[in-house]
């Protein structure tokens, strides 16, 4: 029971903290270079999240060709560039990893 009600507790302050900042923003005008900086804010969390993954493997930087998931990775920026589809890109690169894997 004390796991749900931490969930449920997460959950709305979760959605109190998101609903309150898109009321405020509605309320006031947003300087544009504030505006411009909030724009990179997603890609640098998203960078912040997957490159450590790719590129770091028992605490060290590995680079090498036995990498599964940095070959992945490659595979899926690849797609990426070319497709600029997202559905797309996460799929070849799970499927990449996996074959990679079972390779």
């Amino acid at each position: 029971m004390n796991i749900w009600l931490v969930m449920i507790l997460g959950g709305l302050i979760t959605f109190g903290m998101r609903f309150s900042l898109i009321y405020l923003f509605g309320k006031f005008e947003i300087p544009e270079t504030l505006r411009k900086a909030l724009h990179y804010v997603p890609p640098a969390v998203l960078s912040a999240i997957i490159f450590p993954e790719l590129l770091i493997r028992n605490g060290a930087l590995d680079l090498s060709l036995g990498n599964t998931r940095l070959l992945a990775g490659i595979v899926a920026i690849a797609t990426a560039w070319f497709s600029r589809n997202t559905l797309l890109t996460i799929l070849v690169g799970m499927a990449a990893l996996f074959l990679i894997q079972w390779l």
